[in-house]
């Protein structure tokens, strides 16, 4: 397609690297990229990783210095708000600004935490932004209780963070073990025994009833006593202004291969994307640093008139305690029939496998083994039955599997 100019909506990673990929793949026409938060671009991993730690400094997270910006043309609007846009007329409104015009558009919006719907929710802190890490960092200590509602990454991470400051921890889990939704039963248990052989109070198949002055109001009455309150139960895509504009939306903005939504001069990047996926076969969702940060290369390169579909596969990492973890692939509850292992499963030095129904490998995730990713990516991309016995059999070299 030709664009003389570019829109991007959002000042994330994924606005950032839209901005970058395009200037990278030698766009010369105009680029304003538009965010709320004040901030410059910046990852958000740190944010429940090394900043919430106080073991990285935020300036690491930044994307760009703000030079960068004006070396490379970018027009940057920090601190704005964009209240609609108008496809017809393809324009971005601002609040309390001039309309900004576009031949092509990129929604970068990301995500919002979900809220709890129960009485003093008010009372939660949530975790998106710098200021949300800033204010939870401000409740560790030792002698301190803090109370996570939900097992989540986000939980868990948090968790950790509070942990290795002295503060004592109480997780509070609805489902039977934390993360039983994304990783199942198998790998579910191993991060349950992670958290609690550091000292986490861990309880799992409780409900929330109330966020009170005390601290957090279990089913049957029980409160849970803490200082503050973390809620980590997921987020939400932020699609308003793609529905008000009227783009095909279903859990996320509908986009092809190429990230393109139902209007074809609009793509979306990052939280926001429904992407058709050309290897999975299937259409994915993906909250995860890795989409935000790879995704706007393909979208820059369709803008400058080299379609590119977007073929990575899912891929996020985590570091818990003593924990660090690597998962790419694709494998929710339902999808795969059993987990395979490699490694050594008790001391969290191993590598596990979700496999399909006729052995094809689904997903991988390895635990504290590394420079494995690029050996496990061919054993998914390539849609193949795998010899389980030997995928199983660490003396047997991933590569001779694909």
């Amino acid at each position: 397609m030709s664009a003389a100019s570019v829109v991007v909506v959002g000042a994330g990673l994924a606005g950032a690297r839209t901005a970058t990929a395009l200037r990278d793949a030698g766009y010369s026409g105009a680029i304003t990229v538009v965010g709320a938060e004040a901030e410059l671009p910046y990852e958000r991993p740190p944010l429940s990783k090394g900043y919430l730690a106080g073991t990285a400094a935020f300036e690491d997270a930044v994307v760009h210095p703000a030079a960068w910006y004006a070396e490379h043309d970018v027009d940057l609007r920090t601190s704005t708000t964009v209240t609609g846009i108008d496809r017809a007329g393809r324009t971005v409104e601002l609040a309390g600004g001039a309309p900004l015009r576009y031949d092509a558009l990129v929604l970068a919006t990301g995500a919002d935490p979900r809220r709890l719907s129960l009485p003093g929710a008010e009372r939660a802190l949530t975790l998106r932004t710098r200021a949300d890490a800033d204010a939870i960092r401000a409740t560790f200590g030792a002698g301190r209780r803090l109370a996570i509602v939900g097992g989540g990454w986000i939980g868990l991470e948090v968790a950790a963070a509070a942990r290795a400051a002295g503060t004592e921890v109480t997780i509070l889990e609805y489902a039977e073990l934390p993360l039983l939704a994304v990783l199942g039963r198998e790998m579910a248990g191993v991060f349950a025994d992670l958290h609690r052989s550091n000292g986490v109070d861990l309880r799992t198949g409780v409900t929330v009833e109330a966020l009170t002055p005390a601290g957090v109001q279990l089913a049957g009455g029980e409160v849970v006593a803490a200082d503050a309150i973390v809620v980590g139960v997921g987020v939400r895509p932020r699609t308003e202004l793609a529905e008000a504009a009227g783009l095909a939306v279903d859990d996320g903005v509908l986009v092809d291969a190429a990230l393109r939504s139902s209007d074809p001069a609009v793509f979306a990047v990052g939280d926001i994307a429904n992407h058709d996926h050309p290897v999975l076969g299937r259409r994915v969702r993906v909250e995860h640093w890795a989409t935000a940060l790879n995704q706007p290369k393909s979208v820059a390169a369709t803008i400058v008139g080299d379609e590119q579909p977007y073929e990575n596969l899912p891929y996020f990492f985590s570091d818990q305690f003593d924990l660090g973890l690597e998962y790419v692939g694709f494998a929710p509850r339902g999808a795969y029939d059993r987990v395979v292992t490699r490694g050594d499963v008790a001391k969290r030095e191993f590598v596990a496998f979700w496999l399909a129904p006729d052995d094809r490998v689904l997903a991988a995730m390895n635990v504290n083994v590394w420079d494995v990713v690029d050996a496990v990516k061919p054993l998914i991309a390539g849609g193949r039955p795998v010899d389980v016995a030997r995928l199983g059999d660490p003396s047997v070299p991933l590569g001779e599997l694909a």
